[in-house]
């Protein structure tokens, strides 16, 4: 049985967030950057760094926080695609998460990218996740 590493971090996000943590570690690998660039440009997470231990990499997110409070925001993440499920949409069809407000995370032929750029270059693909 293999691992889901995408779920994996959506999971690593989510419990930190209802932890009100302000950090969490996860993983390094090729998937997780790309994701991570991608939260970080959309504001989901204020900062990231990398951190190697034990000859392995990881990579040290760090929530946002309201200004005013010391909590986390609630990031709903839902996963959609999935090993056992495969979900895939073209240009057209790449749905709009609460009115255009949410982010869908695709994975296309030309990288992980939101959906607002893959239909600004009007290409489909896999859909991974929903964030809003």
């Amino acid at each position: 049985m293999g691992r889901d590493t995408i779920a994996d971090i959506i999971t690593y996000i989510r419990n930190a967030d209802m932890d009100k943590k302000g950090t969490v570690r996860i993983p390094s690998t090729n998937i997780t950057e790309n994701i991570v660039k991608i939260l970080l440009r959309e504001g989901f997470i204020e900062n990231v760094r990398k951190h190697q231990e034990n000859n392995k990499d990881f990579l040290v997110l760090t929530l946002r926080h309201r200004r005013t409070r010391k909590r986390a925001y609630r990031n709903i993440l839902k996963r959609i695609s999935r090993p056992g499920l495969r979900i895939y949409s073209n240009s057209q069809r790449i749905p709009r998460i609460s009115g255009g407000i949410g982010v869908v995370i695709l994975s296309t032929s030309r990288g992980i990218m939101t959906d607002r750029e893959a239909r600004l270059e009007r290409i489909g693909g896999e859909i991974l996740f929903y964030i809003w």
